[in-house]
């Protein structure tokens, strides 16, 4: 028994890795934070490939799976994948080479869009948004990156629940003005309005943010959609599931937690950037080579 609790302790303290293309994986990696304060987690940026949302398949696996090995060296003990693309074009592949548990973004918004859909809460902790009254007519909207759109990864997810009202927008113009910082720009509003303008005609009722740069534009977001529609962030319903994995299974991690970050490329620039996605400093980003 003693033997048992001392390894189920030891891979507790493992770290949750987290990878992304670039700086949007940061957001998923704020509600990890919030949500459990003391893991370990390790983030890695592609900085130099991004963006993977004009990438093709093979690509973005290839990538993925190069991440994934150099993560694994950082003693950790599940990978999640914060970024829309590879979650929509590399999971199966990830969760058939890995000997880790591999959580995506995507099943975790699909599930709360759908509760919210039906007229339920959304199931996210630390704000996520509810319902008022009566579930109304409309559909679930989803808007993301052209590779996110163009794999089809949440219209089927979302009929494999039972959504069939659906509309799934690309808004590729969301992630530079993002990493520019026009969050709340006047052309950030004129392009938000742009491409929500077709799915509030089809009476746009819920809305994921399919790329892991969009929660940064929420108040835009919430404007241009409307007062009644209501948004789902990945990042926390992630989070949500990754802690309520843990806890099941005993192995949330015990006294303080820490950080490490790296890039493929300009940490310097991503240190910058870290420091508006996560609105503080990050102390040290190291530079790291993978698939070379």
């Amino acid at each position: 028994m003693k033997g048992n609790l001392a390894a189920a302790a030891r891979r507790a303290d493992k770290a949750i890795a987290v990878f992304d293309s670039g700086m949007g994986g940061l957001t998923v990696l704020r509600e990890l934070r919030r949500a459990m304060p003391s893991e370990r987690l390790v983030y890695f940026g592609d900085t130099a490939r991004l963006p993977y949302g004009s990438k093709s398949k093979e690509a973005v696996t290839r990538f993925s799976l190069e991440i994934a090995r150099f993560l694994l060296r950082r003693d950790i003990k599940m990978l999640v994948v914060a970024c829309n693309s590879a979650s929509a074009l590399a999971l199966p592949a990830l969760e058939a080479a890995l000997d880790v548990p591999v959580f995506g973004v995507i099943g975790p918004a699909v599930r709360a869009a759908a509760a919210l859909a039906r007229g339920g809460a959304a199931p996210g902790a630390h704000g996520a948004e509810r319902s008022r009254g009566a579930a109304r007519p409309g559909i679930v909207g989803v808007i993301g990156t052209e590779a996110t759109v163009r794999s089809g990864a949440y219209p089927r997810e979302l009929s494999a629940i039972g959504c069939r009202r659906i509309a799934v927008r690309a808004a590729p113009l969301f992630v530079p003005l993002v990493e520019e910082g026009w969050w709340d720009h006047p052309v950030t509003r004129s392009v938000a309005r742009e491409y929500l303008a077709p799915l509030k005609k089809r009476k746009l009722r819920v809305l994921i943010l399919g790329c892991t740069h969009y929660p940064m534009l929420k108040k835009t977001l919430r404007v241009a959609a409307g007062s009644r529609v209501l948004l789902v962030d990945s990042g926390v319903e992630t989070a949500r599931e990754v802690r309520m994995w843990l806890r099941e299974r005993g192995l949330m991690r015990k006294g303080r937690g820490s950080e490490e970050f790296f890039v493929s490329d300009a940490p310097e620039r991503f240190k910058r950037m870290a420091r508006l996605f996560l609105g503080r400093k990050v102390p040290k980003v190291r530079l790291a080579r993978v698939g070379v």
